[in-house]
């Protein structure tokens, strides 16, 4: 695929916007109709494969058995808009309700897999799901408890499938009907609403990014066109699939290819992911930051073969340069993509292409996708600004979500009149485009009315001999307003890391104030299911821990 990008006339006077031109059209018909035409390309050649058991489906089979449980849908009462929670991790079943549902134009509602009862009880209330389709149980959690727990206060959920079980096996074994499936397609818009996925709760209850068709079609297959996919690649997918990592950029970006889609494992574990790999001669792999750090820091690393790794994508949150570096070095994955994006946008806005620099690998997000806009606003004014300026990065195009679902207020607070998504990142565009993001407006930390963006500090202490992973954080400072805490985990055999030893490393290297006062070692970061580090709860934590109310 070619995508065109213009140099700048005058690079001291151009705004920070930026527009992807393609001369791949947009696909402008259903999931369901996509895959249809995949697998009559590619009927013989591996669609998925799920390495703990060894089950695997070519995609003559794939759309056999996804067409069999749409059947099974229909008879059970489902309709084009209706809602069918998934609440499992990642295991093939859920990748054949999440065609099965697109079909016949169910809305799949994505069901984090690590809520417990009062979530779960209010994402099946404010979708109104009217069928649940469930583990039993997944690490400590125990579903059918908390399923049955909040069952009498879900008025719409009329029917609850767990998987291994009699119903599920009922409900998946129906003889196809093409005729019937036909009949269904046919009253079906790529515009429909077909996802629905809640977006982390830190700031009250969670929030439905309703998501159609042509918004997660596309933006799998433009993922996939910027790594070069074709029906050859295969590709171990390890973020969650109830997120839009594993089931858009992983799920999608290799059924609208050809590819095979490769599940490593239940839940992240990083010598599974690398043992599919070898396994299954996979040629991309997928991650975010800290389970590719988990992955390089394996004690047998060095015993795997990855050979067959060409490229993949490290995204979800900020990547540190040095990690990227030794992805391409270690891993050999010389092709690798930085993506930046949001549930909201479907979800991926700016990717590094496979011929950008390293230096521009490392230090950017990369450029926007195809058929896209993404443009850095004052926040307070709405203006664009300057490039090398900061502001608040915005995205317009077809990635861009419906709405939240029922919450037209809440879909208003961040989609503007001009259908500008606004992220709530910080960022800085340079005059050719490419991206760099510095963190949350919510993250800035403000220290005696200097502002300070933890990622610039996170990166450096990256560079510490002794740091496996860095995190900042802002505390609060009677005299300052807000001071810098830094969250390190050590390499193993590392000796123990104080906060005049860390502030002895940055003196000379990082102004004054951008020196961490308080340190603290840590084994882990407290998490989301999708690894992103939850700065919430370490900001709490921090209060709590120095008594600083």
């Amino acid at each position: 695929m070619q995508t065109r990008h213009a140099e700048p006339a005058s690079p001291t006077a151009r705004p920070s916007y930026s527009s992807g031109t393609s001369d791949v059209p947009l696909i402008g018909e259903t999931i369901g109709a996509n895959l249809l035409r995949t697998a009559e390309r590619f009927p013989e050649r591996d669609a998925l494969v799920e390495f703990a058991t060894g089950r695997r489906w070519t995609y003559r089979e794939f759309v056999a058995d996804v067409d069999a449980l749409a059947v099974g849908l229909l008879e059970s009462g489902l309709e084009k808009g209706d809602r069918i929670g998934v609440w499992a991790p990642n295991r093939a079943e859920w990748t054949l309700v999440q065609y099965a549902a697109a079909r016949i134009g169910a809305i799949l509602v994505n069901i984090n897999p690590s809520y417990r009862v009062h979530e779960l009880e209010y994402v099946l209330n404010q979708s109104g799901t009217r069928m649940l389709i469930s583990a039993r149980r997944f690490k400590s959690s125990d579903y059918v408890d908390m399923v049955e727990r909040v069952r009498p206060g879900c008025a719409s959920l009329e029917r609850v499938v767990f998987l291994d079980g009699p119903e599920w096996a009922e409900l998946s074994r129906h003889r196809a009907d093409p005729a019937r499936l036909r009949r269904v397609a046919e009253g079906l818009s790529a515009d429909d609403p077909i996802n629905i996925q809640y977006t982390s709760g830190t700031t009250g209850f969670p929030k439905g990014a309703t998501l159609s068709h042509h918004n997660i079609l596309n933006n799998g297959f433009f993922v996939g066109e910027l790594c070069g996919y074709t029906e050859r690649d295969r590709v171990a997918i390890v973020p969650p699939f109830y997120h839009c990592f594993g089931m858009v950029m992983g799920n999608l970006a290799c059924t609208s290819h050809g590819a095979a889609m490769v599940i490593p494992s239940e839940g992240f574990d990083a010598s599974a992911a690398l043992a599919a790999v070898q396994a299954e001669s996979c040629t991309s792999l997928y991650g975010v930051p800290t389970m590719f750090i988990a992955e390089l820091d394996l004690p047998d690393f060095a015993n795997y073969e990855l050979s067959s790794l060409r490229t993949g994508i490290m995204a979800g949150s900020p990547c540190p340069v040095e990690v990227m570096k030794q992805v391409i070095e270690r891993m050999g994955m010389s092709e690798v993509a930085i993506c930046y994006g949001m549930t909201e946008t479907s979800p991926v806005s700016v990717q590094t292409r496979a011929d950008d620099s390293l230096e521009r690998r490392v230090s950017t997000v990369g450029r926007v996708g195809p058929h896209l806009e993404v443009k850095i606003v004052d926040p307070e004014t709405g203006l664009t600004v300057p490039c090398g300026e900061s502001g608040e990065l915005c995205t317009r195009g077809y990635s861009v979500m419906l709405g939240y679902w029922n919450e037209p207020d809440r879909t208003a607070e961040v989609i503007d009149s001009a259908r500008w998504m606004h992220t709530g990142d910080l960022a800085v565009m340079d005059e050719y485009g490419y991206v760099s993001v510095t963190g949350r407006i919510k993250d800035m930390i403000i220290r005696g009315g200097e502002n300070i963006y933890p990622r610039e500090v996170e990166e450096f202490l990256h560079t510490h001999p002794d740091i496996l992973d860095a995190q900042v954080i802002g505390v609060p400072d009677e005299r300052y307003g807000e001071e810098l805490m830094a969250w390190v985990r050590l390499r193993e055999g590392a000796e123990e890391l104080t906060a005049e030893a860390l502030r002895e490393f940055c003196a000379g290297e990082l102004a004054h104030y951008k020196i961490p006062r308080y340190v603290r070692v840590v084994d882990e970061f407290p998490m989301t299911v999708t690894g992103k580090v939850r700065k919430v709860e370490m900001r709490e934590r921090a209060r709590e821990m120095l008594g600083l109310g």
